[in-house]
């Protein structure tokens, strides 16, 4: 992973962008020696996002069955047959 000094990316952050966008790896933004961002491509971005929906539906799934809010497949369906056209 490439590490840029924040004075670095205010000074050269096209030329980071582009690189950025041509080997799409994260760049670590580092102030005063420290972690203090990370930039990344749009398209990863955009994956990690859809990717977190995913894992909060499925988190949002289990507690429902944990507290009993559930019900029998064939009554799910009726439910949502609207949606099953």
């Amino acid at each position: 992973m490439k590490v840029e000094l924040v004075t670095s990316l205010k000074r050269r952050a096209t030329e980071i962008i582009r690189e950025l966008n041509e080997k799409n790896e994260p760049v670590l933004i580092t102030e005063r020696g420290k972690p203090a961002a990370y930039l990344i491509d749009v398209q990863s971005f955009q994956e990690i996002t859809k990717k977190n929906e995913l894992l909060e539906g499925l988190a949002r799934g289990e507690a429902a069955i944990q507290q009993g809010r559930v019900i029998p497949q064939n009554e799910a369906k009726k439910k949502m047959k609207k949606w099953l056209v």
